[in-house]
């Protein structure tokens, strides 16, 4: 016991130096350290006190003890004679601390004051790193990997460690150790019991990438040009809409750099993952379009009631517009906060035909009548069953009387429990079995729209517009 805390003074300062830690929190510790091991040999001494002897560079420990006339337990009494010994001023009825002679300790208690020393110590470097790090969330680490323990990734900073757990690492990407790594800090945990590393690490947030833009781009870090949103499958493609406040300034153009330099850095920092850089747009149908890069879009119906949208694009970028597994789509409708259905335009024909025709059946309309119902983003009779009468009078080219007659029995219908989407599954099938009868799946003429009808046609009523 003796030689653990021989040179006790310098051994502090050193800890307090290289720790960089209070020398009066070690002080703490110490005396926490040599209350508990005296606890644990005594605990019968009743209360005991320990005091770090700055002259001496010692730990004193004392034992309080009772002054009475007639002692009865020694342990934790004394005479008055005895007292006086220690403080002449002393009466009965008082509590006199005696010291101890820590050299008195065993094994056992200099291992628990050794213990509770280097547990101290611990909590003290977790303050340290918990007052450094914590205003400092979303910000980029960078430090190399020093251990993988059970899937998670140990990142050493320097003077503390980082973790990056498994859930929050890229899956496509493989971490050896000593390799440099940089990763947005996403939370800062208290110190606690149990808590083995407090920086948690991220390489699959999105705001990584944000962060790495803002440190290519100047005009970003600036505020120049603004990151809008951002939308990543993390490893194999982010989506990330940006405006410029310049008008001068290309917000793309800015992001890409000379010869694509800056979006090649951050490339090549995500290993490899593919970057769209958008042009954000208040008009949502015009920034889903552009979201929906690199494929075409002919039309977007919007949707504002359902915050949806339909987007057509040519039948031959189909597939480029959805993306493998739909990625595209997915993260184009994650960009814009969007929900987004990819339809190409022959489809767009056959669901028009077919909603027409359900719309002629269920209501004994003409096809005219239907196709205009249809434009104004009347698709069915549940569409024209919710909308208040007021507003659906206002259709053009069908009179009051039987714009009247049909929401009437648009609303009977959808109470009794018809569906549109029943009838144009039936006409579906009518039309193919026709197809397999005749060797041909083309539309009759009567099916068609009308040629004089067609173009551009917003329905306010229904929210519902096409672009």
């Amino acid at each position: 016991m003796g030689e653990m805390f021989q040179n006790l003074d310098r051994v502090l300062e050193q800890v307090s130096r290289e720790k960089n830690i209070s020398k009066d929190i070690l002080i703490d510790a110490i005396e926490s350290a040599f209350l508990a091991a005296a606890r644990k040999k005594w605990g019968y001494l009743g209360e005991l006190e320990s005091h770090y002897n700055r002259e001496k560079g010692e730990i004193e420990l004392f034992q309080f003890k009772t002054v009475v006339e007639n002692v009865t337990d020694p342990n934790v009494e004394m005479t008055l004679d005895e007292a006086r010994k220690l403080d002449p001023e002393a009466e009965v009825g008082d509590s006199i601390g005696v010291k101890m002679n820590p050299e008195v300790f065993g094994r056992i208690a200099a291992q628990t004051a050794k213990q509770v020393i280097i547990q101290k110590v611990r909590e003290a470097e977790q303050c340290k790193v918990y007052e450094e790090f914590a205003d400092r969330e979303g910000e980029l680490i960078t430090g190399r990997i020093s251990r993988i323990d059970k899937g998670d990734v140990i990142v050493d900073l320097g003077r503390t460690e980082a973790i990056l757990p498994k859930d929050e690492q890229v899956p496509s990407e493989r971490y050896k150790v000593g390799e440099r790594v940089q990763g947005l800090l996403i939370r800062v945990l208290k110190p606690g019991k149990g808590v083995q590393q407090q920086l948690i690490i991220s390489r699959k947030d999105p705001r990584l990438v944000a962060k790495l833009f803002s440190m290519e781009v100047p005009e970003i870090a600036d505020g120049v040009v603004e990151i809008k949103s951002i939308a990543r499958d993390p490893g194999y493609r982010t989506k990330i809409a940006v405006s410029s406040r310049d008008s001068d300034v290309d917000p793309i153009g800015a992001c890409v750099g000379m010869r694509g330099q800056r979006v090649q850095s951050i490339v090549q920092e995500l290993r490899g993952e593919k970057i769209d850089i958008v042009q954000w747009d208040e008009d949502p149908a015009r920034f889903v379009c552009n979201a929906i890069a690199p494929a075409d879009v002919v039309k977007v119906i919007v949707k504002e009631r359902e915050r949806k949208m339909e987007v057509v694009v040519p039948d031959d970028q189909l597939s480029l517009a959805i993306g493998k597994k739909g990625q595209n789509v997915r993260l184009a409708a994650e960009l814009c906060s969007w929900s987004i259905d990819v339809l190409s335009e022959s489809k767009v024909e056959e669901l028009a035909r077919r909603y027409q025709e359900a719309l002629k059946r269920l209501l004994g309309i003409s096809g005219d009548a239907s196709f205009v119902f249809y434009s104004y983003g009347y698709r069915g009779i549940e569409e024209i069953s919710v909308t208040p009468l007021e507003e659906f009078l206002k259709v053009p080219g069908i009179s009051e009387e039987e714009l009247k007659m049909i929401h009437s029995k648009a609303h009977e219908l959808v109470s009794s429990g018809v569906t549109t989407a029943d009838v144009v599954a039936e006409i579906a099938k009518e039309e193919e079995a026709a197809a397999k009868e005749k060797g041909s799946s083309a539309p009759s003429e009567d099916m068609l729209k009308p040629e004089s009808l067609e173009g551009e046609m917003v329905d306010k009523t229904n929210e519902e517009k096409i672009v």
